[in-house]
C-alpha cells in the first residue's frame, strides 16, 4: 500500500478532498467520469460492496491499521493520504467522522427504464434540495421496499457528501437516476412504463394514504415534493392520485423525509 504522509494543505492529490466543489466532483458535463466522497468505514464498505471504484483514501494514521484496515486491504493499489487530526480537519473543514474518507468513481447513470424495469414501487423526488432529507429518503426507501428512486434534475445530488453520510450508504443500495423536471413529461413517461402516479399533497380531492385502491395498484410511482412548498400545482393536477397522510392536533404536514417513510411503509407492494 502507498501511504503518503502529508504536512501541507497544498499537497498534490488531496484537492479532491478539500478544494473541489460538489459540482466539480460531480462533473456535470460527463457524470460517468465524476467523483464522490464516501465518509466513514461503514459507508465506504457499502460502496465497495456495491461495486464502486475507489481512487484514494484520506484518514488518520491510527485508522490505517484500525477501523480502516479491511478497507486498506481491499484497496491495495490506491494512495492513502494521512496526517495529523488537526491538519486533516483543516483540509476538509471539519473533524472527520471516524477519521476516514474515500474518493470514488461515479458509475454511468442508468436510464429511467432500467431503474423502473420490474419495479412495483418507485419514488419520484421532485425538487428536494436539502442534503439531509435526500439521505433520509434514500435510507427509508432501502429499508421499506422501494424498488427505485427517480429524481428531477432540480433536486439535490444523492452522491453529495452529506447525503451519502446521512443515508448510511443506502444511496448505493437502491437503483436511482434522473428524470425530467416537467410534470407532464415524467408522469407520461411513467404511465408509458405501466405506472400510476400518486402525488403526496394536501388538496380538496386527496385520498387518505390507507385508501385500498392505492395498495391494489400493481405499479405505483410515489411523488414527493419540496421541503417548504410541497409539489408544484401542475404536478398535482397531472397525477392519477393525490394522497394525504391524515394528521392530528391541527398539524398540517410532515417533513418530507418523515412523510416518505410513512408513505413507503403504507404503500409497499
Amino acid at each position: 500500500m502507498a501511504v503518503i504522509e502529508i504536512n501541507s494543505l497544498a499537497h498534490p492529490g488531496v484537492d479532491v478532498f478539500s478544494t473541489l466543489t460538489e459540482a466539480q466532483l460531480r462533473n456535470r458535463l460527463e457524470p460517468d467520469k465524476g467523483i464522490f466522497i464516501a465518509e466513514s468505514p461503514k459507508v465506504i464498505r457499502v460502496a465497495l460492496d456495491a461495486g464502486y471504484e475507489p481512487l484514494a483514501l484520506l484518514c488518520e494514521e491510527r485508522h490505517i491499521a484500525g477501523d480502516a484496515r479491511d478497507i486498506v486491504e481491499r484497496c491495495p493499489d490506491i494512495p492513502i493520504y494521512t496526517g495529523t487530526r488537526e491538519l486533516l480537519s483543516q483540509l476538509t473543514g471539519y473533524t472527520l467522522t471516524r477519521g476516514v474518507l474515500c474518493a470514488m468513481r461515479r458509475k454511468p447513470m442508468p436510464t429511467v427504464e432500467t431503474v423502473s424495469g420490474g419495479a412495483r414501487r418507485v419514488v419520484v423526488i421532485d425538487g428536494v434540495v436539502d442534503t439531509t432529507n435526500i439521505g433520509a429518503i434514500f435510507r427509508s426507501a432501502a429499508a421499506l421496499g422501494i424498488d427505485g428512486v427517480l429524481l428531477t434534475t432540480n433536486s439535490c445530488d444523492p452522491l453529495n457528501r452529506r447525503a451519502v453520510r446521512v443515508s448510511m450508504g443506502s444511496v448505493f443500495l437502491v437503483p436511482w437516476t434522473w428524470i425530467g423536471s416537467e410534470a407532464d413529461d415524467y408522469q407520461q413517461q411513467l404511465r408509458a412504463l405501466g405506472f400510476r402516479t400518486a402525488a403526496m399533497a394536501l388538496s380538496d380531492n386527496s385520498v387518505p394514504i390507507d385508501h385500498p385502491q392505492l395498495g391494489a395498484e400493481r405499479r405505483l410511482a410515489i411523488i414527493m415534493g419540496t421541503e417548504g412548498d410541497g409539489l408544484p400545482q401542475h404536478v398535482i393536477d397531472a397525477a392519477d392520485y393525490v394522497v394525504r397522510i391524515p394528521m392530528s392536533h391541527q398539524v398540517d404536514s410532515l417533513n418530507v423525509a418523515a412523510a416518505s417513510a410513512v408513505a413507503f411503509w403504507q404503500l409497499r407492494a
